[in-house]
């Protein structure tokens, strides 16, 4: 299948601030913001979210509202108020989910919930109504956590039973027979599916070269690329080694050309899975089943189907739904790892504020700065915050490069100034050459052209000798900011700027630990050891020589 073919108004640039739960609540809250909406965000203490069920301590980024004139909707990441509590809490409970959609018709694997009350010996006795392999998970978790599948033997259950439980202390817990197939995640919205991507545990190619443990990091490498991916990457750990131990490999094995190898049972992108689009060719009968499990729970009204289809089977008999989610993440289908990523933010406003269909966003290249709009909800100064209203039209956007004598705080604080004054958004990058670079947006081209006449008459504060001027195709965010390394901005408090410098500090200590990963995976693989004996005899040959 061919590359991913991404959403132009979502780049990585627009989101990379935004991460997991997070990048699904900013997309949809961008989406309604470029659209003209109102947007606030909130921390879970705000009174609007008193009745809406919210899971988790959940952090700042994750609440938000868009109001036009006249309403306004509430949201949990992309969970919207149209969605009522009681389906949320339905859908929140693997066993209750099963009742609803046994109820309605809707095909599901046979299998039994157990609450605290239940022992290890009524789980296994009910087992025997099943069909081994079985599959036991949390009734209540989510991301995969705790989901033990493809259990082959009542020895093996108990064990697992042991484990869930007592271990990772999920008591209530759900046991159905184990199906076999491709799992599929698909975004229904009432009556129609907005996107399909198939769920494939993670896995390498082998090329003949490479050991495991090398082409995990590659794999890796790839995933780091991608705005959902790179917080979710293939971790060794003992699962991955005993599931490949089952297989007859190790981590220095290493597999021919072309051989797929599957490194987990799971196939949550979280830990590692693949997320494949395929809303264009999944068969209108599997869409169907997903439509008609979202229709079997009161005021469910739009959200994720988890459905497994074995395609051994005839067309009718083939699908079967395993799980519902009311508040399912989306960036696996906005930032697929092969093929088309399909707009679910888009037709999650277009449901609550149908009557901004017709404004296109396809093309803006405007965006606010998530981690600056988080800030006073982050430390406590406010549990809401409000966005500035989103630049109307599209804005003109240019590159001026700046020669000369022109790296003074004075200078670059007064254009900072003017630019805010007169609707101008973007910033000033330093560069290393010691000229600078003012990316900025504007939607009056005279606006544009008054500001490089504004420029030029600073010679107060700077010697500019040239100005260079190219258009410039990137995103742009919203505001105005000096973008240099250890500078603190007249308008910048010291704590502001301490926060800032922490948040570099801490994506620099990120980086330098995937880096320190990535170099213990390459010194530790056989390629590294195998040409050992050359390193050391060339360390030899220059010792020789200084010693000469």
């Amino acid at each position: 299948m061919n590359q991913a073919i991404t959403l132009p108004h979502l780049t990585n640039d627009i989101v990379n601030s935004a991460r997991k739960t997070r990048l699904c609540a900013y997309t949809v809250a961008l989406e309604g913001w470029r659209r003209g909406l109102t947007l606030k965000w909130y921390t879970k203490d705000s009174d609007h979210f008193k009745d809406m069920v919210v899971f988790g301590v959940n952090p700042p980024g994750r609440l938000f509202s868009l109001s036009s004139d006249t309403k306004t909707h509430y949201f949990f990441r992309t969970r919207g108020d149209k969605v009522t509590s009681e389906a949320v809490e339905i859908g929140s409970d693997k066993d209750l989910t099963k009742v609803w959609l046994e109820k309605s018709g809707v095909p599901i694997p046979k299998g039994f919930g157990f609450d605290e009350t239940h022992s290890e010996d009524d789980i296994v006795e009910a087992s025997k109504q099943l069909t081994y392999p079985v599959v036991l998970k949390p009734t209540n978790g989510s991301l995969g956590y705790g989901v033990v599948t493809n259990i082959q033997s009542e020895k093996q259950l108990r064990k697992t039973i042991n484990y869930v439980r007592n271990h990772l202390e999920y008591v209530e817990v759900v046991l159905e027979e184990h199906k076999k197939g491709l799992e599929y995640r698909v975004y229904v919205i009432e009556d129609k599916v907005i996107a399909a991507y198939n769920r494939v545990p993670a896995n390498i190619k082998g090329d003949g070269i490479h050991t495991i443990e090398e082409l995990i990091t590659l794999k890796n490498l790839e995933r780091k690329k991608n705005a959902r991916l790179h917080s979710c990457l293939i971790d060794i750990d003992i699962e991955i080694k005993e599931f490949l131990e089952k297989a007859d490999y190790d981590f220095e094995s290493i597999p021919p050309k072309g051989e797929k190898i599957y490194l987990r049972e799971k196939t949550n992108v979280s830990s590692g899975g693949d997320p494949i689009d395929v809303t264009d060719e999944m068969p209108e009968h599997y869409k169907n089943v997903a439509i008609e499990a979202v229709k079997a729970i009161p005021g469910f009204n739009h959200g994720g189907v988890d459905i497994i289809v074995d395609d051994s089977k005839p067309l009718e008999e083939s699908a079967v739904v395993i799980e519902l989610n009311a508040t399912a993440q989306i960036g696996g289908i906005l930032y697929p790892l092969r093929g088309k990523a399909r707009d679910i933010p888009k037709a999650i406003v277009d449901y609550y504020f149908p009557e901004t269909k017709d404004i296109d966003t396809s093309k803006s290249k405007v965006y606010f700065d998530f981690l600056t709009a988080m800030e006073p909800l982050e430390n406590r100064s406010a549990i809401e915050v409000q966005i500035n209203e989103a630049p109307k039209g599209e804005l003109i956007r240019k590159k001026y490069s700046l020669t000369g004598d022109v790296n003074r705080q004075s200078f670059h604080h007064a254009i900072s100034i003017y630019a805010q004054n007169n609707g101008i958004h973007g910033g000033i990058n330093k560069n290393f050459n010691g000229e600078i670079d003012l990316i900025v947006g504007c939607d009056q081209k005279e606006t544009l052209n008054d500001f490089k006449k504004y420029i030029k008459g600073l010679t107060h504060l700077a010697k500019v000798e040239k100005i260079n001027e190219e258009s410039w195709k990137e995103p742009i965010k919203v505001g105005f900011e000096i973008n240099e390394n250890f500078n603190v901005s007249k308008k910048e408090s010291v704590n502001q700027a301490l926060k800032r410098l922490r948040r570099e500090h801490k994506k620099l200590t990120k980086e330098v630990y995937h880096l320190e990963k990535d170099n213990i995976n390459i010194v530790t693989s056989r390629s590294w050891k195998a040409s050992g004996l050359l390193r050391s005899a060339k360390n030899n040959l220059k010792k020789t020589i200084k010693k000469e």
